[in-house]
């Protein structure tokens, strides 16, 4: 990738490894459906009249059923089910289920035919990664809520659909304009139940910084990062930020909530940085579609 495919790459790796914690202190005192009200509420407050002042809402319109399809399966549904999971799961086994994107996103390019194509490398890159996300969670992952691991792997297929309706639906529309109608979308949808759900008491401030936190970096700024980044090096190759999410989400995971740091994680961190880097590396030789 370019240079700036990498700082782009980067950011993203950070930025969304950071929610796992932050979803989790939340939850702890918000149901989901206001957690996720209170988040793209935020995030719309912000965008939609900044967005709209740029001209950036009027192109919608032509398009406002793919706006639609990708505000389900890219926020409104997967914040909810994240939330709610994330009720019951640790952060560790939430990334490493989530970290599922790139391969799914990778048989979805297969099964769709599209020009992004996927290699023996890029494919070994993807294999090596999730061995490294398997390596930090180790032994100590619990499945016995499989309907929290199921609602996870709805997530992972919900984020691997996103970047490719950007891709090839929603590539020529300004980027500040989808993030905005999205969180707008998304918090009328909520507005109801998440206001049924207010909590009785003000939450702590653990609990209000989270949101803070989730609406103004990992929800604003991280979309506008993330449209930028796909346009840098395709939609495949921006899923696999999804390998470096779970090793940020275990680093801070050991610092706050003083999880144990084992060799399985150390080797976890390598092996998810070289299965990043042959993921999203360009073939020296021509690629051959699987």
């Amino acid at each position: 990738m370019s240079r700036r495919g990498w700082l782009l790459f980067i950011a993203m790796g950070v930025i969304w490894g950071i929610p796992y914690l932050l979803i989790k202190v939340a939850v702890g005192e918000l149901h989901p459906t206001t957690l996720v009200l209170l988040r793209t509420l935020i995030g719309a407050v912000l965008l939609v009249p900044w967005a709209a002042s740029r001209g950036a809402l009027r192109p919608l319109q032509p398009h406002w059923r793919w706006i639609l399809v990708y505000t389900a399966v890219e926020v409104a549904l997967p914040w909810f089910l994240i939330s709610d999971a994330e009720r019951r799961l640790s952060s560790s086994l939430t990334g490493l289920l989530v970290a599922a994107v790139p391969s799914v996103g990778a048989l979805l390019v297969w099964l769709s035919r599209s020009g992004d194509r996927v290699d023996s490398r890029r494919i070994a890159g993807l294999a090596i990664g999730f061995l490294g996300v398997a390596a930090l969670v180790g032994l100590d992952v619990s499945f016995r809520d499989f309907g929290a691991v199921g609602e996870v792997m709805l997530v992972a297929l919900g984020y691997a659909a996103g970047p490719m309706i950007i891709s090839r639906r929603l590539s020529d529309l300004p980027p500040a304009g989808v993030v905005a109608s999205s969180l707008a979308l998304s918090a009328i949808a909520y507005l109801p139940i998440g206001l049924l759900h207010l909590p009785s008491s003000i939450p702590s401030l653990p609990a209000l910084l989270s949101v803070a936190i989730l609406a103004l970096v990992c929800t604003t700024l991280a979309f506008l990062l993330f449209f930028a980044l796909i346009g840098e090096v395709g939609p495949a190759r921006a899923t696999v930020i999804t390998y470096v999410n779970p090793a940020v989400a275990l680093l801070l995971g050991v610092l706050i909530l003083g999880e144990p740091f084992t060799l399985g994680a150390a080797a976890g961190f390598l092996l998810i940085v070289l299965g990043s880097y042959l993921a999203t590396s360009r073939s020296r030789q021509p690629a051959h579609a699987v």
